[in-house]
Parts: C-alpha cells; structure tokens; sequence
C-alpha cells in the first residue's frame, strides 16, 4: 500500500488504540509469556501501548521493548510504570539493539505488518541474534481463512449506530498473501478512512523462516490456554528456541 510505513499504523491509531484494539486474551497472554521467561530478560516487539508489557513488569517480569511509533512509545511512558520499562524506537526487520535475551515475542498478529516474506525473515534474522542460546521466541497471530472472502474482497460492518456508521474493506491476494485492510468511519463531521496492509504467513512457514534464522520449533499451539494446533484453529501460538550450543 503505497505510503504506508513502519511508523504509519501508530500515526494513525495511537490515540485511540487502547480502546479499539482489546482482543479479549491479554491475561491468558500475560499469563503464558510470564511461565517463558521465568527470570530472564524478555523483548517486546511491537510493544505499543504496553498491553502486555505493563502486566507483565507488574508481576516482576525483566520486559523491555521496541516499536516504530514514538507515538504508542509516548502514551506507554505515559502510564503508571511505564516510564520504568525501557523502550526504543526500531523496526521489526531491521533493528539492533546490542543487548541479548532470554525470550522475545510479537503478538496480536503484529508479524503480519511486515508486508513481504523478505521483511518477516529479517525480522526471525534479527531476534534470532538478540537471543541468548537457549533463548525463546513466541509468536502469535491468526490462521487465514480464504472462505471469508468473495472474488478475493470482503466488507464488513463493525458498528452501526443512530449517527455513524463504522465499516471494514478488504482486499486479498492470495499469491502474494497479502490483505489490504481499509477501515471506515461515518459520522456527521465526515469520513475518516485507516488503512492497514498485512501479509499473512502459515505455520509452516513461519518455521521455515526460523530455521533459517537457526531457530528450531518447540510448541505449536491453537491458542493461549496450549490447545492443539490443528485445522480448525483460528489462531496460532507458536513457539522458537535458539539451540543451546548456538
């Protein structure tokens, strides 16, 4: 989607992003990643507002993180603790932080922003060398289904009141994997349109991208409480190692 960047989700939906974007499963995901990391030093990828980062520093979990958008990083700072939690402004493909982890995630289908299959393996690349040996990687994100679709576009109503009208747009190509989101909001001062483009990426290629990396699968999961991963799944939760001996 031409001029759209890593910085434009959080220029568009900073200032409402908290009360928009609730998927219901922060505390089973609190939860989970405080089991991972035990008393290692954890990365955020994409740490936003700090949904998850906040609960976690909460239950004295080491959690550090990054994202594209000062704008998200500012309304983090801004919350109680969040100006204890060290954050930088980087990009999920290309970033360096010179420091090393015991477990990194990215959750809330947040891998799938990085819009090509090059970016998301640079982006397995770049946490693979952030981790220490041993070190874990958690992802989460949902499992396209092609059915939603009609001629390859979908439009959904997401809300609908007495003075406005909330809609979302979508277009898929199914080669590419990629999904052109457009969402749209009617009100009497006018139409305000977000955009938000995302490739989307199966199990199994994600575990390509990690061995790649020199990571290697450990737990593949239908959701936060460790379902199975199997057809019927509607998301996915996916855990990485980086070999002991790496």
């Amino acid at each position: 989607m031409k001029g759209y960047g890593p910085a434009t989700f959080g220029e568009l939906n900073a200032d409402e992003y908290d009360a928009l974007h609730d998927p219901g499963t922060t505390e089973a995901c609190v939860d989970l990643i405080a089991e991972l990391a035990a008393d290692g030093e954890v990365l955020e990828l994409a740490i936003g507002t700090g949904r998850i980062a906040l609960p976690l520093a909460a239950r004295g979990v080491r959690v550090s993180g990054f994202d594209a958008s000062p704008e998200m990083l500012k309304i983090l700072a801004s919350k109680h603790g969040g100006d204890d939690i060290q954050t930088w402004v980087a990009d999920m493909s290309d970033f360096e932080l010179e420091r090393q982890f015991d477990v990194a995630f990215l959750v809330f289908n947040t891998l799938y922003n990085l819009t090509t299959q090059d970016a998301q393996a640079a982006c397995f690349q770049r946490v693979a060398s952030h981790l220490r040996p041993g070190g874990r990687f958690l992802v989460e994100a949902f499992m396209p289904l092609r059915e939603r679709f009609e001629n390859n576009q979908a439009v959904r109503t997401k809300h609908v009141s007495f003075d406005s009208v909330w809609l979302e747009a979508v277009q898929h190509d199914p080669v590419a994997q990629t999904l052109d989101y457009q969402r749209i909001r009617i009100t009497p001062d006018g139409t305000t349109l977000k955009p938000l483009p995302m490739r989307y990426a199966w199990p199994a290629e994600l575990d390509l991208m990690a061995r790649l990396a020199g990571l290697q699968p450990v737990a593949h999961w239908g959701g936060w409480q460790k379902q199975p991963l199997t057809a019927s799944s509607d998301m996915y939760v996916i855990v990485y190692e980086k070999p002991a001996d790496a």
